[in-house]
């Protein structure tokens, strides 16, 4: 498994990147969008119509398959719209990291082309306020093709030793969410670009998104739902792949492992033996994963503002 990085634009992948006239309108958002693409090029002209009635900073589309998608004539189509197509296999977190570097509005609305984009998603007084927070994310409420609300509000818990999670499909204007289901929200971009963004190392999707959410957390940023946003689903839903595999050990490593002492993040030594209990690696892959989290964490001691045994505390306190 690859190094741990430290930065958010450590890791570079090859890719086609065409178009993206900046929007000088005086009254364009101060948001950006960045639309995840997973579906043929017929979906897309009526999608990035709507986007652009929006008057959005800018609108960056990445695609994950270039067989999928003709660049050349979407782009004079749309030249307002920057186009970003990898030429190697990458993850979700790794296309918005890119993306997020090819933007420069303060907030950034990450959308995938398997929801219902209607015009005037967000009309410029409902921007102002779901900006006015300045929080790391902000999560709207989800919904599925029959209009049923998805579980989009995370909670933080413990059963004995072990970190558990709890859903909720209830929104409450401002409650607190771990995550952002599907990676669908509004980032504070410069916060988002501060936490190092998603790890590029992690290849699950759902232990990718626990990392930075998490993260972002322990770092003392926040994550809140709104209730004055929502977007539904036109296909079958995605489906949160939990399997324990090397990319959870690398996630167990830096987030659930790490404890505060004197103000800054640790992973003490003798910890090694209960994260070698939780790995389903040999012991000397075992030792080089933990001495490599052990680094990370000590050079990002005075990034943690809690350990997760805190941070559950605080949460269900309300604080």
């Amino acid at each position: 498994m690859n190094t741990i990085p430290i930065t958010f634009d450590e890791h570079q992948i090859n890719r086609t990147v065409i178009g993206g006239k900046k929007n000088d309108s005086a009254n364009a958002l101060n948001i950006s969008v960045i639309l995840l693409n997973s579906r043929g090029t017929q979906f897309k002209q009526n999608v990035f119509e709507n986007l652009l009635a929006c008057n959005f900073d800018s609108i960056v589309s990445v695609e994950h398959d270039a067989k999928n998608f003709s660049i050349d004539d979407m782009a004079s189509k749309f030249p307002e719209i920057k186009f970003i197509v990898p030429l190697e296999k990458t993850t979700d977190g790794e296309l918005i990291n890119i993306a997020m570097s090819e933007v420069s509005s303060e907030f950034v609305l990450v959308l995938r082309d398997s929801l219902y984009i209607p015009s005037g998603i967000i009309l410029p007084h409902f921007a102002e306020r779901l900006t006015k927070e300045n929080i790391f994310c902000l999560v709207p409420r989800l919904v599925d093709s029959s209009k049923s609300g998805l579980l989009c509000q995370f909670t933080p818990g413990a059963e004995k030793t072990r970190f558990v999670i709890d859903s909720s499909s209830v929104i409450t204007d401002g409650a607190k969410t771990l995550y952002p289901y599907d990676n669908i929200a509004i980032y504070n971009r410069q916060k988002f670009i501060s936490l190092g963004g998603f790890d590029w190392t992690i290849k699950s999707s759902y232990w990718q998104t626990l990392d930075l959410a998490l993260r972002s957390w322990l770092w003392g940023e926040q994550t809140k739902l709104t209730s004055i946003l929502q977007f539904a689903y036109q296909d079958e839903l995605p489906i949160e792949d939990k399997t324990i595999n090397l990319d959870y050990l690398r996630y167990y490593l830096k987030n659930e492992l790490p404890k505060l002492k004197m103000e800054t993040g640790i992973i003490k030594s003798s910890s090694f033996f209960v994260f070698y209990g939780r790995s389903s690696c040999g012991y000397i892959e075992a030792r080089r994963q933990f001495k490599e989290a052990r680094n990370w964490v000590s050079k990002n001691k005075y990034r943690f503002k809690m350990d997760l045994q805190t941070f559950i505390e605080t949460w269900n306190k309300g604080e």
